[in-house]
């Protein structure tokens, strides 16, 4: 029996890293999955990973930062699958990389719009399905970066922040109302994102391994366990939480 069985799940930026693995996830504990993604051809991609696995999938058209997008998503996966009970908005802009003082507006504007703003239009649309259906869980991915901060990353990291002060806001507006907000936050995880990053600088490789206190970068399945735990009634007494899954990366010493 899956943590989800019998649920409907809606996964943003499904199309790849800890999105699609989510999807996948989802699937493997029972969940129909809608795999949202602004880019057609990897969000299906995973919807056919999804049903590679034996789950049952959809794919949806959506850019996160566009309401008109989301909303017509949402009521799609009504339509097809009937209801919507969990959420993990995981779709991210980091408006790249640059000291603060030299971010340029339109990578400002980018990064908040798809990583915060982009959060905000999912839950407006999402909330009103899963009051709907008679409840439901959402889990918004925030990182590490919006607890330590992150150089070069000021766009990103200030976004992920407002992820966690909207997250707990709206945590408390719905818990009597059968909604759980919750956030995660995980360190650097490998994926496809990650590693261009580092073929294009790789010397900044180990240095970022190394504020891991594992000494290694997660795997997205290990950041899509913690998201389906999140969404399962099996963490019913649990909302309004910030979940660190960062192989140490807040209690790493320079000592060791």
């Amino acid at each position: 029996m899956g943590l989800l069985d019998g649920k409907v799940a809606l996964v943003t930026g499904g199309g790849a890293g800890i999105g699609r693995a989510t999807a996948v996830g989802f699937a493997r504990e029972g969940a129909r999955v809608a795999v949202a993604d602004r880019d057609e051809s990897s969000g299906r991609e995973t919807v056919a990973l999804v049903e590679a696995a034996g789950g049952s999938a959809l794919f949806v058209q959506m850019d996160v930062s566009r309401a008109e997008e989301v909303e017509a998503g949402v009521a799609e996966i009504e339509t097809r699958f009937g209801a919507l009970h969990c959420a993990s908005n995981n779709a991210a802009a980091s408006g790249g990389y640059a000291a603060t003082a030299e971010i340029s507006q339109k990578a400002w504007d980018l990064a908040i719009a798809v990583s915060l703003t982009g959060v905000w239009q999912c839950m407006r649309y999402e909330i009103p399905a899963m009051l709907r259906a008679g409840g439901g869980a959402i889990v918004n991915i925030s990182s590490a970066a919006a607890l330590r901060g992150e150089t070069f990353l000021a766009a990103y990291a200030a976004a992920k922040g407002g992820v966690l002060a909207l997250t707990k806001t709206t945590a408390a507006e719905y818990a009597t109302r059968g909604i759980r907000v919750n956030a995660v936050c995980p360190g650097g995880i490998r994926t496809a994102g990650i590693d261009d990053y580092f073929r294009a600088a790789p010397e900044s490789e180990q240095p970022t391994v190394d504020t891991h206190a594992m000494r290694r970068l997660g795997r997205p399945e290990e950041i899509a366990d913690t998201v389906a735990w999140l969404c399962s009634d099996r963490s019913s007494f649990t909302t309004g939480s910030i979940v660190v899954v960062d192989g140490g990366v807040l209690v790493n010493s320079h000592l060791l």
